[in-house]
């Protein structure tokens, strides 16, 4: 298992992270403890969960396994968040201080620790003002409840705003954005993925296999069925099968990906995962395995490097349309200059 440094901080975590958010839900507890041993065991040291994955059930198997696992406890990075509604009431929502104090306080109790490792605000809140947000985080750095904090499905203003801000005021500096991410799903790379970089922030990629899409088990023109996400509920939020079923350059990306994992004699789920593991800012890649064969599988993309060539093929099949203007190849040309010419 690889080791990054957690975005620029002098932590180290492991170049994939154990996502839990199906713990309580698809997963029990007993798969989710041998989920967590598992990972464990192969040297991960990175979960990540939130308040709200299964109304708070992810954290307390979590905080159940860790008492059952004090030595191991020490050795692993812990991270969860806060934002969103875990009950009734106008200010049981958001990124108020008032409420983040609330979140954090239930979280460490429900994951029975007294501090987390890093703690990342779920999305950004339009009618906190960020000067609050962010002095809450620094009061909760100063205060030995956090050591760390991040963001998570922020876009390149608004984290650019924070970082400047914090800045500014002097506080504590974010370490982390949590973004989805994957080979279907790239328009982050037009702004948010620079700006993490300008900032010096570390990635933590969610949903690097699309849902599922991108471990090659489905096929065109067959209605996934079974025991599978898509196969459970077809219509499944941003997964779903019958918006992505009329998607060509979809199964085009699906093609190159299953071509290159043939020929790698490795499993589809492993080229996707590790080509997200080798783009720029990437800290940790963040698995969502339902059972312990999945988590296997996804464990060995640890011990696959892809080719120069190989990553450049599927950044070519993959590349995200834009459109000519701003993003596309008219505006990066009106944004380009080099040494010998005039622009």
């Amino acid at each position: 298992m690889e080791y990054r440094t957690l975005g620029n901080s002098g932590t180290s975590v492991s170049a994939y992270t154990l996502g839990t958010m199906t713990f309580g839900a698809e997963s029990d507890e007993a798969t989710s403890h041998r989920l967590l041993s598992d990972y464990a065991a192969a040297g991960g040291n990175f979960i990540d969960t939130a308040d709200v994955y299964t109304a708070g059930t992810s954290e307390r198997i979590i905080g159940r396994w860790l008492a059952k696992n004090s030595a191991t406890r020490d050795q692993m990075v812990l991270t969860t968040k806060g934002r969103f509604p875990m009950g009734e009431g106008a200010n049981n929502v958001g990124l108020s201080r008032r409420h983040l104090r609330q979140a954090l306080n239930a979280s460490l109790d429900r994951l029975g620790v007294d501090h987390v490792d890093l703690y990342q605000v779920h999305s950004w809140d339009p009618l906190t003002p960020l000067e609050e947000t962010l002095g809450f985080l620094d009061e909760a750095v100063r205060c030995g409840k956090i050591s760390y904090y991040g963001f998570s499905n922020f876009s390149g203003w608004q984290l650019t705003k924070a970082v400047w801000l914090a800045k500014n005021r002097g506080f504590s500096l974010p370490v982390t954005l949590q973004p989805q991410y994957n080979l279907l799903i790239r328009e982050i790379e037009a702004e948010i993925v620079p700006a993490v970089l300008d900032a010096g922030m570390g990635m933590l990629p969610w949903s690097p296999l699309g849902g599922g899409w991108l471990t090659g088990k489905y096929q065109r023109n067959v209605a996934p069925t079974g025991s599978t996400r898509l196969g459970e509920d077809p219509k499944r939020g941003m997964e779903a099968w019958d918006k992505r079923n009329a998607e060509d350059r979809t199964w085009r990306i699906i093609d190159a990906v299953s071509a290159l994992a043939a020929q790698r004699g490795v499993s589809a789920s492993q080229v996707a995962l590790a080509w997200v593991a080798q783009q720029p800012a990437v800290t940790s890649v963040i698995l969502g395995a339902r059972t312990t064969e999945q988590l296997a599988d996804n464990l060995a993309a640890a011990s696959l490097t892809l080719t120069a060539q190989e990553v450049r093929a599927l950044d070519e099949v993959s590349a995200p349309v834009f459109g000519d203007y701003p993003y596309g190849p008219l505006a990066l040309e009106q944004r380009s200059r080099n040494i010998e010419g005039s622009r």
